[in-house]
């Protein structure tokens, strides 16, 4: 069976409103990430490939297998939603134990393969807790278990570390990692920081299409030479930001630390940068829009 997940000519519609416009994608096994701001039709492509959505118009196919397949897809797909909630009134062994009914696995399946999860993402001394009673970070963690309770060939998360604290969502991360090292891992997000992290291929959506499609070095490798730092005073702020895009900004006092994008060197006192993800994801918007960075 081939791993991989084929995106064809996919147009997406809520009644008149096009959600996606003809989105072509190939995932294969490892992390892929989808970046976007709120809306540009991430959830939309992830409920899709999910079969959580019928497609309108254009051809998906999961492993071999066509979306119009719904139940063959998804015995091989995992799903976390961006508002995971889980049966807040039982222990965590318990709302797994349910979770692996509700997948059609044996009691010893679900006697064997729960433990192995709940260790997997350091939840085991937790199993007996409510899950009312668990933090953002530990119910995340939960909800990447019971997506992958039935072993699926593909896990799509949507927007995971939203609302963690920075400790919480690199343990998040690195979990996923782990868990891409023999499956496809779609990860959705809006956050950029966790795509330099983790994923090496990426797809960048904007009003429902697919304006960048490669690797993450690649993209940065069209901001380079376009990223400059400059310390100015305060007063001088305002201008610049009315010249230029800026990226990033630290208050030093009566000064400002300030990083920003510009197709040619901006003045003597600029320093040129070594360009990251962030910039790289601000210029592709800036010349998607047709709007100049300088």
């Amino acid at each position: 069976m081939s791993a991989t997940i084929e995106v064809k000519n996919l147009n997406q519609y809520y009644g008149k409103k096009q959600a996606l416009n003809d989105v072509n994608l190939t995932i294969r096994t490892g992390m892929f990430g989808l970046l976007g701001r709120n809306g540009a039709g991430k959830t939309t492509l992830m409920k899709v490939i999910a079969t959580l959505l019928p497609r309108s118009e254009g051809e998906v196919t999961v492993c071999g297998k066509s979306t119009l397949k719904a139940p063959e897809v998804r015995r091989i797909v995992g799903y976390l939603p961006q508002d995971f909630s889980m049966y807040p009134n039982m222990s965590v062994y318990e709302a797994m134990d349910y979770m692996g009914v509700l997948s059609g696995l044996s009691r010893e399946q679900r006697r064997q393969r729960i433990p192995e999860l709940l260790l997997r993402v350091n939840l085991q001394d937790d199993r007996r807790k409510k899950v009312r009673a668990l933090s953002g970070g530990m119910k995340r963690r939960l909800g990447i278990a019971q997506a992958i309770l039935h072993d699926p060939e593909v896990l799509i998360v949507d927007e995971p570390t939203a609302g963690l604290d920075p400790e919480e969502r690199v343990r998040f991360r690195n979990l996923l990692c782990e868990i891409a090292e023999d499956r496809i891992v779609i990860l959705s997000t809006h956050i950029v920081g966790d795509i330099e992290a983790t994923c090496e291929e990426i797809a960048v959506l904007d009003g429902g299409k697919v304006i960048y499609r490669g690797t993450v070095a690649d993209l940065i490798a069209m901001t380079e030479g376009r990223v400059y730092s400059a310390e100015i005073d305060k007063r001088e702020l305002d201008d610049l930001k009315s010249a230029y895009v800026v990226t990033s900004m630290l208050t030093l006092g009566n000064h400002v630390m300030v990083r920003f994008l510009a197709e040619e060197f901006p003045f003597s006192s600029a320093k040129a940068c070594e360009a990251g993800v962030e910039d790289a994801y601000i210029y592709l918007m800036q010349k998607e829009r047709g709007e100049s960075v300088c």
